[in-house]
């Protein structure tokens, strides 16, 4: 999703009823009867599915006589949420329950969209076994819990020891700074001609992947330490260094024919070569990804590959220059709310309850490859052994950051798409594009939400 969208005319709300197949609080039946939930699913992402069906299973077993109905959106992330944006606006289409990235809950509580679990939250005894950053994740500025965690992640460098091993590169291979990773990139070119060196996003086409995955991850390692947002006066930042810094690294990467070319780069589904064709294949060094990505090759996603585990190798993306602490990572993760126009909003959070409950926790964490929010799940040997990179996925929480949690975020995260998009395409300098930046965050917030760098 690019820009929420607000939708309020009859017109709109019969096109969500189109676009969501007419879900609504009561599915068409007696009120009560039915809790209707919609989440996303694609072809690389089906384990949301099967444990949407275990949790329903589960659900009508314990509760006679009410009826779990699911429906599955198959979309891009951006569509998925457009579509439950438009959902979410009438009364007549908003579903009971539904899948809820963590960067757009407080513009949906801004919004009316989401319910308020707090008094339930107080009669649910594992709502204690949740760790701080899980029971934060669905908060309102408020401080209200309007969203439960289903998982979160972090960002590291996923790297093909072939590739590094024929470039002359020890592994475990870990990258101090910067020019660490450029130098690197060359020897691969160097070696190995046909090989994409180091892939990072950019672009407007990957979308949230472009900043999670590649700018934050430079930015949040400058010396700039705002990042995007100043905490303590509240502002947003602008005139910021570090912002510069990272779109200048970006424009080397690309310039230097050690990332894909633009045109690759601007397609959204550049992601699926990444993991179905040039790591399997050695025609890949390296990539920031997520702590997620084993699910891609682990048996039943979308890309089967079972000699990942001994191929393939993890290192934290180095701070600019190898300062303090070290490295960086990017957390971000799903969860399940709750519509504010639900009917049965009691049966509605006992439904997203029993979806993260140990068990059903347990089995999507170790098939989603997801960093595990209930402390007694983390502590499960089948968690701690679901894969042979959960240890350094996991410890790159002691260096990750988190988007602001703030309404004006899905604009902002548009505007740094676009500054990259302009300097791999050469549209403008790094200089020109963080001016660029600057000035569509002063439109977005005005003049007295933002701080200088």
């Amino acid at each position: 999703m690019k820009v929420r969208t607000a939708v309020t005319s009859i017109a709109a709300a019969a096109v969500a009823a189109l676009v969501l197949g007419g879900c609504s609080a009561g599915g068409g039946q007696e009120q009560g009867d039915t809790v209707t939930v919609v989440y996303s699913k694609t072809e690389s992402f089906t384990a949301l599915d099967t444990l949407m069906k275990t949790a329903k299973k589960e659900f009508e077993a314990s509760h006679n006589g009410i009826t779990v109905k699911l429906e599955p959106i198959t979309a891009t992330d951006d569509d998925y949420k457009t579509r439950l944006q438009l959902s979410l606006a009438s009364p007549d289409t908003a579903p009971d329950v539904f899948y809820e990235d963590t960067f757009t809950v407080r513009s949906d509580i801004e919004a009316g969209y989401l319910l308020k679990l707090d008094d339930k939250l107080a009669e649910w005894d594992d709502w204690k076994l949740f760790d701080e950053a899980g029971r934060t994740a669905g908060q309102g500025e408020d401080g209200s819990t309007y969203a439960l965690p289903l998982g979160t992640d972090t960002r590291v460098i996923w790297y093909n020891k072939d590739v590094l091993k024929k470039a002359g590169i020890t592994t475990p291979w870990q990258p101090e700074s910067w020019d660490d990773i450029l130098a690197a990139a060359a020897e691969i070119k160097k070696s190995q001609p046909d090989v994409v060196p180091f892939n990072m996003y950019a672009g407007t086409g990957t979308a949230e992947g472009t900043v999670m995955q590649s700018f934050y991850e430079l930015l949040y390692g400058t010396g700039d330490g705002k990042g995007l947002y100043d905490d303590d006066s509240g502002k947003w930042v602008v005139g910021s260094q570090g912002f510069v810094d990272s779109l200048s690294f970006l424009e080397k990467l690309y310039d230097e024919g050690y990332a894909v070319s633009p045109d690759k780069a601007l397609d959204p589904n550049v992601w699926q070569a990444v993991f179905g064709e040039w790591f399997p294949k050695d025609k890949l060094g390296a990539t920031v990804e997520g702590s997620y990505t084993p699910s891609f090759w682990a048996e039943g996603g979308q890309f089967v590959w079972p000699e990942y585990t001994d191929k393939m190798g993890v290192a934290l993306f180095p701070t600019q220059d190898g300062q303090e602490p070290g490295g960086v990572s990017m957390s971000g993760g799903w969860t399940l709310a709750a519509s504010a126009q639900t009917d049965v909003p009691d049966l509605a959070f006992e439904f997203m309850t029993t979806v993260v409950n140990k068990e059903n926790a347990l089995w999507y964490a170790v098939n989603n490859a997801q960093i595990a929010v209930r402390t007694d799940v983390a502590k499960e040997p089948e968690y701690l052994e679901s894969n042979p990179f959960v240890g350094a996925v996991t410890d790159a929480v002691a260096v990750t950051h988190f988007r602001p949690a703030n309404s004006d975020y899905p604009q902002i995260s548009v505007a740094a798409q676009k500054a990259t998009e302009a300097v791999i395409t050469g549209q403008q300098s790094p200089a020109e594009a963080a001016a660029a930046y600057d000035d569509a965050v002063r439109k977005i917030v005005g003049d007295d939400g933002v701080v200088t760098g």
